[in-house]
């Protein structure tokens, strides 16, 4: 990160050295925190932020869903969005919104710790690579079960919930795998550590896990599913097992971070070059998000116009 714009904390705009928080914050210790992240984007009209809408209502549910009440409401958070990115000067960059509890008492207990709020923006191209978005990446399906509901609340995106995700990803690092894929309780697929999971089938169907899988609502996925939709390419939401992705003709991950990733080799299994609907969807994201689409510019919101 080598980006020196201020950072959006609790109602201000501070510099980097003024946005600390205390070795003692509640939320350091237990993980009693939520995030969520959403990118800028380079439009004819200046940098433009990606269905910021949906990514604030995401994280305000994320909070409801842990029992802490973030002090700003959505108006607040999102003309926050739009400071932190007109603040950095930048035309394109990845913004993280963060709400923890603060320093207070230090027990289980997250009462009588204040819930905080920072934003923050920053240069972030491809997550997983250039290459990895041209030529797709290598995966494996983890030994860790991505956290369900007996345990968790898969649906928040809670910074506890990351733990998880960091065994996976680790793991598949250090077998020389660029990204991992979990299961559910079931045994069926669930997400990726940081990505939704989509397949294409034999028959052209666009199918992704549902959110009883206990994958996130991921905000990228639910855009590719709507393109994939007005494109014509059939859409379905249901289980995926194992044989059906070994068997799928097409295979990608989505985020914010990683957009849309094709994935090349899983396990040792071969798919090829990204195909046909994969790079039809790459090309329809890409053009939504940079406003050169009429039809998707609810989608943005313009945070200045371009200087004369």
């Amino acid at each position: 990160m080598d980006n020196r714009a201020r950072i959006w904390l609790d109602g201000d705009l501070v510099e980097p050295e003024q946005a600390t928080v205390s070795v003692l914050t509640h939320g350091l210790h237990y993980g009693t925190g939520v995030f969520d992240s959403l990118r800028a984007y380079a439009t004819p009209d200046g940098p433009a932020l990606f269905r910021p809408g949906a990514h604030t209502e995401r994280l305000l549910a994320s909070a409801q869903l842990l029992k802490m009440p973030i002090p700003f409401g959505a108006d607040e958070v999102r003309t926050a969005l739009r400071a932190v990115v007109a603040d950095s000067g930048l035309d394109a960059c990845y913004v993280r919104p963060i709400a923890f509890r603060g320093e207070g008492p230090l027990g289980v207990s997250p009462r009588g710790c204040p819930v905080r709020l920072a934003i923050a923006a920053w240069p972030w191209g491809a997550y997983l690579g250039d290459e990895a978005v041209e030529r797709g990446i290598r995966v494996t399906i983890s030994s860790w079960q991505r956290i369900d509901g007996r345990t968790h609340l898969p649906a928040a995106k809670a910074c506890a919930h990351y733990l998880n995700s960091v065994l996976a990803r680790v793991d598949a690092e250090d077998a020389g795998f660029d990204e991992a894929l979990l299961l559910d309780d079931r045994g069926e697929l669930s997400e990726g550590s940081g990505e939704n999971l989509l397949i294409v089938e034999r028959d052209g169907t666009l199918v992704t896990p549902p959110p009883s899988s206990s994958a996130l609502g991921g905000i990228t996925r639910e855009s590719v599913l709507e393109l994939a939709r007005d494109a014509g390419v059939p859409v379905a939401e249901r289980a995926i097992t194992r044989s059906q992705l070994f068997l799928a003709s097409e295979v990608m991950l989505t985020g914010t971070a990683a957009e849309i990733t094709p994935v090349r080799e899983i396990d040792g299994r071969e798919y090829g070059d990204p195909g046909s609907v994969t790079r039809r969807l790459q090309a329809l994201f890409a053009d939504a998000a940079h406003g050169r689409l009429e039809r998707y510019r609810h989608w943005i919101e313009v945070v200045a116009p371009v200087a004369a």
